[in-house]
């Protein structure tokens, strides 16, 4: 490794993109998801639904906040990707392992969360 990856890695914040499912109503899931955050401490920077039912979400939190935050997300309801598990997984192992030297750093998640009807989810659509 090149001197100037080590530096420029200690100098990034971590920023995570993240895929979701979920079911029930995208407005309902917005402000749910938006006070549990709030509730954690995090800052939501933008946030917002399309007429498809996609929900976007931008939002930051101290790395300290890690497990709070993955835990509300899974407690409203979302079922992450394989590959969002992996990543907050790791996030919350190295914010755990070094606590005292990043705990106050912040960490970035862009999430883009899929809804489907609660009816749909009821049917077994997307399991």
């Amino acid at each position: 490794m090149r001197q100037n990856e080590g530096t420029r890695e200690a100098t990034l914040p971590w920023a995570l993109q993240m895929k979701a499912v979920a079911s029930g109503e995208p407005a309902h899931l917005v402000q749910t998801l938006t006070g549990a955050i709030l509730g954690c401490g995090g800052w939501v920077l933008s946030r917002g639904a399309n007429d498809t039912g996609t929900i976007n979400m931008l939002f930051e939190f101290e790395r300290q906040a890690c497990i709070d935050i993955y835990s509300v997300l899974i407690g409203a309801g979302l079922e992450l990707s394989r590959a969002g598990h992996m990543r907050f997984t790791e996030l919350c192992q190295c914010t755990r392992n070094h606590r005292c030297n990043c705990g106050g750093e912040i960490a970035s998640i862009d999430l883009e969360i899929k809804t489907f009807p609660v009816a749909a989810a009821e049917m077994g659509v997307f399991e």
